[in-house]
């Protein structure tokens, strides 16, 4: 039983331990899954870590690099901005030397002139010293002659010497008083002839081709020219007018001899200043707006000058007519002004000769309505403005009173002779006309007519004091090639049909625009 049972215990045990074994190899490999798993996950998330930390030092850098180009692009911009200053200042520099190398040259023709002048003046007083040298020669002559003469015959010489000085000095006298006389005389009838005119108290106006416009700061100066220079040409480009700008401070220039484009454009600069916004949209819509305006206050000045002159009764059409000879001028002077005048004197004359004082200065003021469209239709202004008033339903008399003011049709009513004399007075009293700057703006116009007639052009505007004509084409009917072709045949037919000074630039500019909305 002892053996047995120490059997039975070995073989209980021997049971146990292999369970104990096995269920230990058990465990343990499930333990070691467990780490197997375990070590995969952190070696996943250590991979996510890095990737996350790769990605977040990529950021970093292009975070970095952004910053140094930003930095480098405005030290870039910093330094062309001083390197345009610098030109701009050395630009400057260069013109004041050019200045006072030209006053010194000035000054050393003056000195040359002076030197040249004194020495004909020495040479002068050299010739007069050699002839009071001789006449003193001479007196001595006489005198040793007169000294052998009797007393009663050096009486009877030195009487006679007296006489012909006397002759003389009253000679000289007379010719002083003479003119002195002439003088006076066209000082009292110029005196009256002012008098006279002074009647009918109108103002006149002589117009320049140039208009200042004042600024508020020196920085709208860049606001206007904008960034290279895009608003002043859009600016020149929508109004026909040359802007200048230069070193004159607070002040930009509008140049043009046309002065309803410069009006337009001086209303159309100091609305785009109070508005602030200057781009070429708003520049384009700006002016747009100023030149609808104009119309109406064409209409307006029309209007006003018949209720100065209580007339009444006139087509809407030839009001208007009568409103844009505001904004021209003849020989300098302005031709509104110019036919109000002209009509308050022509009434003045009815009056004293007991005619109908309205149809007096009906016909005055009409006389020159021809002005308002001759630049658009060919022929004499007086035929034309005949043949408008004839349309609109004016009088005979005002009619054959336009026609004959400057006897293309022989005057055969006493209006029209009255209308002549009041023209006549209106435009040759002293200060009414300036010849130079009428031949100065029939020129630029007859540049502009000239290039609007060739095919294909949309407008043409000379600036520049007629140095420059830009001509914009219609793109749709004029190709690149053909605005080449185009400058070219201009440039010839401007060197053979106009005579002027220098040259002339001419640029073409063919635009294409192309607009859709968005609903």
């Amino acid at each position: 039983m002892t053996i047995l049972a120490v059997l039975v215990i070995l073989g209980v045990g021997g049971l146990l331990f292999l369970a104990g074994y096995g269920l230990r190899l058990l465990v343990g490999r499930r333990q070691l899954g467990s780490a197997e798993r375990h070590a995969k996950e952190v070696l996943e998330q250590a991979a996510r870590d890095a990737k996350t930390v790769l990605h977040k030092g990529e950021l970093d850098a292009k975070e970095f690099l952004n910053t140094l180009r930003k930095d480098f692009e405005g030290e870039t911009r910093d330094r062309r901005n001083e390197i345009a200053q610098l030109e701009k200042r050395l630009h400057q520099r260069e013109e004041v030397l050019d200045r006072k190398l030209d006053v010194l040259d000035r000054k050393d023709k003056e000195l040359t002139d002076r030197a040249r002048q004194l020495g004909t003046r020495e040479q002068a007083l050299k010739t007069k010293e050699d002839q009071l040298s001789q006449l003193i020669a001479e007196e001595n002559e006489k005198l040793k002659s007169v000294a052998s003469l009797t007393s009663e015959q050096a009486k009877q010489l030195l009487l006679s010497r007296i006489d012909q000085e006397c002759r003389s000095e009253a000679g000289l006298v007379i010719k002083r008083i003479e003119e002195e006389t002439r003088k006076d005389a066209q000082a009292i009838a110029r005196k009256v002839l002012v008098e006279t005119m002074q009647r009918c108290a109108a103002e006149f106006s002589v117009e320049s081709t140039t208009a200042a416009v004042p600024l508020p700061n020196e920085e709208m100066k860049g606001r206007i020219i904008g960034r290279e220079g895009r608003n002043i040409k859009a600016f020149e480009l929508a109004t026909g007018v040359d802007l200048i700008v230069d070193d004159t401070p607070d002040v930009v220039t509008l140049s043009s001899f046309d002065l309803m484009r410069r009006e337009i454009a001086r209303a159309a600069l100091e609305r785009l200043m109070a508005d602030g916004r200057i781009h070429p949209a708003r520049i384009e819509e700006i002016v747009e707006k100023v030149k609808r305006e104009f119309d109406q206050s064409v209409q307006q000045e029309g209007e006003k000058a018949l209720a100065e002159l209580n007339l009444h009764g006139m087509h809407a059409e030839l009001v208007k007519l009568l409103g844009r000879l505001r904004y021209r001028t003849s020989y300098g002077q302005n031709c509104l002004l110019h036919l109000k005048e002209s009509a308050f004197i022509c009434g003045m004359i009815a009056a004293e000769l007991g005619l109908d004082q309205r149809m007096a200065k009906r016909c005055a003021l009409m006389h020159d309505i021809g002005k308002a469209v001759s630049h658009e239709v060919e022929g004499p202004h007086a035929l034309i403005g005949a043949e408008l008033a004839k349309r609109y339903g004016e009088p005979p008399e005002v009619v054959h009173s336009i026609e004959a003011h400057h006897e293309d049709v022989v005057p055969s009513t006493v209006y029209a002779v009255l209308t002549i004399v009041a023209d006549s007075i209106s435009g040759s009293r002293p200060g009414a006309r300036g010849d130079t700057l009428e031949a100065y703006v029939k020129r630029l116009q007859t540049l502009e007519h000239l290039c609007d007639s060739f095919k294909g052009v949309a407008k043409a505007y000379a600036i520049q004091a007629g140095r420059e004509v830009r001509v914009m084409v219609q793109p749709e009917r004029v190709t690149d090639l053909e605005a080449i072709a185009l400058a070219r045949e201009i440039k010839k037919k401007v060197e053979s049909a106009i005579e002027f000074p220098g040259q002339i630039k001419i640029t073409v500019i063919r635009e294409t625009r192309t607009i859709e909305y968005a609903r």
